[in-house]
């Protein structure tokens, strides 16, 4: 019986088919990487969108962003919050990772363009955590989602160049029409 290795978040071939995935340590760190950034984006979406989680909701959160200069008000915050729901959904589950992540990369864009005159750090409305958020779902992207993941089926499961170019090009586009409307 001869075992065959393709990588090492792949299934192991042996003469009798297919085993499970093997699950390792980076896996493991990766699965609760996305959880954390995934959900906790979600949850941001869920405020926006329905006042879940002490949020305002959509019209109030609409007010805010019509105050910071994103008009019609209601219509970027309704994105802003599709965007951080669906996209923080897809990375927790490592569902179409690639596009989950350009979602969330897209939307901390925006956010680091709002607290650029802020500076660094939260303390003063900097742009520390939306830079940070950004980063993991490029990472997610480049790195792909592990073993324990909804996206272990399909191609970009080990991510790469590709989907992290496809993250990077498709989030910022996306920023930068909304910046420039």
């Amino acid at each position: 019986m001869k075992i065959h290795t393709e990588g090492p978040r792949h299934s192991v071939a042996t003469g009798t088919g297919l085993s499970p995935p093997r699950v390792g340590a980076a896996d493991a760190g990766l699965l609760l990487l996305r959880l954390t950034v995934g959900l906790i984006m979600a949850g941001h979406g869920a405020q926006k969108l329905f006042g879940m989680f002490g949020g305002a909701g959509l019209d109030a959160t609409g007010k805010g962003f019509a105050a910071l200069g994103y008009e019609p008000g209601v219509f970027f915050a309704g994105l802003t919050g599709v965007s951080e729901l669906l996209g923080g959904l897809g990375l927790a589950l490592g569902l179409l990772t690639p596009l989950a992540s350009a979602a969330v990369f897209g939307v901390m864009i925006n956010a680091m363009a709002v607290g650029a005159d802020h500076g660094l750090w939260a303390e003063t409305g900097g742009i520390e955590f939306p830079m940070t958020l950004a980063v993991v779902a490029l990472t997610v992207a480049a790195v792909g989602p592990g073993s324990l993941a909804l996206d272990r089926f399909f191609p970009w499961r080990d991510g790469g160049w590709g989907p992290a170019l496809f993250a990077l090009l498709a989030g910022g586009i996306g920023a930068i029409i909304v910046l420039m409307l």
